[in-house]
């Protein structure tokens, strides 16, 4: 046994939750007798530290691999203690988070070890959407513990170490590790869409810390603290900005955002944020396209946040889809996801299209047809089917006719001819934009959205 590996699995236990909140479970568990280990030495709990403590002041249920127990493997009882962590954390209604640097599965115990995994996995499905699931990756994780890192709400990566993989990259076909290395951390928070952050190891865990202290407990509790922020603070610094980034920090109390995602589909912005002590939890447009990334991005957090009674804001600035080769492969379904995923949403939905909001890109981002409850616009929005001038080649019979059919058809894309098609609740200023916000989420607090009885949809 490698004691500094050991001390080095505690250490990261301590580094996360409060000094002297932890309690350990389990730590006199130890493998059975198996075929290729009749007699297995004790080892200290099989290779996983579990127990309890609090985070920013809030229970939570932690495991920790240890790399210096048998590299950290998942075998029966290994997964045995994460399985009965899982089961105290839902009946408790508090958040799992998982410390992984494991080397897969443990061969020595065979199919109990392969059987270890596949419950596992079951006791993850049956906690999601009553509890949020956090891993961190430190060192392996690979097969089974990359399916686990899949059925995880949100995961993070330390970013010269921690290795995230199905097959490792010397595996695929024409690929090693100095080409492309796949089970990276760039590569895993740029170009797969599954992990939040990346950083150093004291990094990650202040970021995790961080989110558990945004998050509600679980799918029963109002993410709701005292208010640190001025109820009446105007934002007047947001007098002709249209940036997603610089509105959500000014709305933000005490302009704190907490971004998920953060390397991935650049394009679109996913962030938990607090008004007046609420979570809300913000998508928005930071270019004019929407690209598949951007939206299997915004979709899965829009059904993370309906799972959790988390409000949505939606900041709508788009002109239409990415049209490319690469992105029209997928953009279709992944663009049908986002759509599924705010018409389906009951949670609170609030609306804010600070510039232009064109065609069937503005109609998924949260647009009132698709559910959203309150819809506001600034003054000079721009709301409409497309580019006035392409419109009016297309609709005008002559082409001298052409500029007169531009402008009238322009007329017809502002704020003012949405609203009165009720498509716009109102029509707002950036000074007084956080105010209607408060104002709104407030009004839609005690939302009830029941939908027709049914199993389940199929996106």
């Amino acid at each position: 046994m490698n004691t500094n590996e050991l001390s080095k699995a505690r250490s990261r236990i301590l580094g996360l939750v409060d000094e002297g909140s932890f309690a350990e479970i389990g730590a006199l568990v130890k493998a059975r007798a198996t075929d290729f280990q009749p007699a297995p030495k004790a080892v200290p709990g099989d290779g996983v530290i579990t127990g309890y403590a609090t985070v920013n002041g809030r229970l939570c249920y932690v495991y920790s691999q240890d790399a210096g127990v048998l590299g950290g493997s998942m075998g029966e009882m290994h997964a045995k203690k994460i399985v009965s962590l899982y089961e105290m954390a839902v009946r408790m209604g508090a958040p799992v988070i998982g410390l992984v640097d494991s080397a897969g599965m443990r061969l020595e115990e065979a199919t109990d070890a392969l059987n270890a995994f596949g419950l596992l996995h079951l006791a993850e499905v049956r906690a999601s959407g009553i509890v949020p699931q956090i891993l961190a990756i430190f060192g392996k994780c690979g097969g089974g513990m990359a399916i686990s890192a899949g059925l995880a709400d949100f995961v993070y990566m330390e970013e010269k170490k921690a290795e995230l993989f199905v097959s490792a990259p010397n595996t695929l076909d024409g690929n090693y590790t100095e080409k492309c290395n796949t089970a990276s951390a760039e590569y895993q928070s740029e170009h797969t869409g599954l992990v939040d952050g990346i950083g150093s190891e004291e990094e990650v865990l202040r970021e995790v810390r961080e989110l558990v202290g945004i998050l509600p407990a679980n799918n029963s509790d109002l993410a709701v603290r005292d208010a640190e922020d001025d109820l009446n603070r105007l934002t007047e610094e947001l007098e002709n900005v249209t940036d997603a980034d610089e509105i959500v920090r000014a709305v933000a109390d005490s302009g704190i955002v907490v971004e998920v995602k953060k390397h991935f589909g650049k394009e679109m912005l996913t962030a938990f944020i607090r008004m007046d002590g609420i979570t809300v939890g913000v998508v928005g447009n930071r270019e004019h396209e929407l690209t598949p990334d951007g939206c299997e991005k915004a979709a899965s957090f829009v059904n993370f946040c309906d799972a959790f009674e988390i409000p949505v804001l939606s900041l709508t600035g788009v002109r239409g889809f990415r049209a490319t080769v690469e992105a029209e492969s997928r953009m279709a379904l992944a663009a049908s996801r986002l759509t599924y995923a705010f018409a389906n949403a009951t949670v609170p939905k609030i609306s804010v299209i600070p510039e232009e909001a064109m065609g069937s890109a503005y109609v998924i981002m949260n647009s009132k047809a698709l559910g959203a409850d309150i819809v506001y616009a600034l003054q000079d929005a721009k709301i409409g089917v497309m580019d006035a001038g392409m419109a009016a080649k297309i609709l005008a019979k002559d082409p001298k006719d052409i500029p007169e059919t531009a402008v009238r058809f322009d007329e017809k894309q502002t704020a003012e001819a949405a609203a009165a098609r009720g498509l716009v609740d109102e029509i707002v200023t950036m000074t007084t934009l956080r105010k209607n916000l408060l104002l709104a989420l407030e009004m839609l607090f005690n939302k009830s959205g029941d939908q027709p009885v049914k199993k389940h949809g199929t996106k």
